[in-house]
């Protein structure tokens, strides 16, 4: 059997160094807002290229919490629209509702990205923010989207809660926005062993609203001046985090190597591979093959021992809680109907990833 990601023999790699981590934090006898905490958004920090980073529970929050603090910064009303794209992971609008905003979908193009041009076609005047999305490990286009939110006088955010360590030109993704967020899921290209996320700002004011909002609206202790949450990236997560993250420019370089096996030795017309075959320009937490025989294609590689995932079958305008007949997104929808993904790791081997590209290969209607 080839696993889609097998996280246990991932993290094995790790070790001795995580447990010995671990004991430290449990030794120290300091669960929340410590040291180790402190280490990570520091070196997190320095690795992403923003002033700031600020520890919170998990991606969700880290989205929720930078338009929370945007909104008491700028004094938007419940009217506000943040624009977003239409086939991302679900989290990305649940937060902009959280927030008490109004998410409005807009298409993708061919690499399943928002694009300055597509986020036009649903600008309106009751716009405040844009939230490209980093789908997959590809990075959207920063500079282009950063020159567009400055003329049309909104504010950039970036979800890149699936791209840690790529670059969007010379800058790596959590740099070049008002405020970013990153997730810690464990089956992120950086993953914790439980839930965890990230804000990373150049903002100082920014940092600090969402180190408020995140620890219950206190900005000391039982002096609460707004409406927070509870949500600390706690002293085990950010321990693990800290052990793994200076491996994850070598993780995702391997990363990138199983993709340019797949580029190079996928050979059927009745699929497509992500981005023309170009393996530079993401950090692959998907391989993000498509077919429009999604279901058969993934019968038949299960029926030779390979695992494979969705990522994502409904556009966030075709979830129930979000469900909109108006919504005009066709790329979005293709890519809902027929992507497929590969399993990629950084322990995936050479031999593991052409033994998938001759079962593809092999499929046939």
């Amino acid at each position: 059997m080839i696993p889609f990601l097998p996280l246990g023999a991932i993290n094995e790699t790790y070790q001795p160094a995580l447990s010995e981590a671990a004991l430290q934090v449990i030794q120290r006898g300091w669960y929340l807002q410590g040291e180790a905490t402190k280490t990570f958004e520091q070196s997190f920090s320095r690795f992403v290229g923003a002033r700031y980073c600020v520890g919170v529970g998990n991606g969700l929050d880290a989205l929720t919490l930078s338009l929370m603090a945007l909104k008491l910064q700028n004094h938007w009303g419940d009217d506000a629209e943040v624009i977003v794209p239409d086939m991302t992971f679900v989290a990305t609008a649940q937060a902009v509702v959280r927030a008490g905003m109004i998410p409005i979908f807009a298409d993708v193009d061919d690499d399943a990205l928002l694009t300055p041009c597509l986020a036009e076609q649903v600008l309106s005047s009751n716009t405040r923010a844009v939230i490209p999305v980093h789908l997959y490990g590809k990075a959207a286009d920063m500079d282009a989207f950063a020159a567009w939110a400055d003329e049309r006088h909104v504010i950039l955010l970036e979800d890149a809660a699936q791209a840690h360590g790529a670059f969007s030109g010379k800058k790596r993704v959590g740099s070049t926005a008002k405020v970013s967020a990153f997730s810690f899921y464990p089956g992120k290209n950086l993953g914790a062993l439980g839930d965890g996320g990230a804000v990373t700002t150049d903002d100082e004011d920014i940092a600090h609203a969402v180190r408020t909002l995140a620890n219950y609206g206190a900005d000391r202790k039982y002096h609460h001046i707004v409406q927070g949450l509870n949500s600390r990236l706690d002293e085990m997560q950010a321990a693990m985090l800290s052990v793994k993250l200076p491996r994850l420019d070598q993780d995702n370089q391997h990363r990138q190597h199983i993709a340019s096996i797949y580029a190079q030795h996928i050979d059927n017309p009745l699929v497509k591979v992500p981005y023309q075959g170009d393996t530079v320009h993401s950090v692959f937490h998907i391989y993000p093959l498509r077919c429009s025989e999604r279901e058969r294609l993934h019968e038949f590689l299960q029926s030779k021992g390979i695992q494979t995932s969705c990522h994502y079958p409904l556009t966030l305008s075709q979830q129930p809680i979000f469900e909109t007949s108006d919504c005009r997104t066709p790329h979005a929808r293709e890519w809902a109907r027929t992507q497929i993904s590969l399993p990629i790791s950084p322990i995936m081997t050479e031999e593991e990833a052409l033994i998938t590209c001759e079962a593809i290969n092999q499929f046939n209607l």
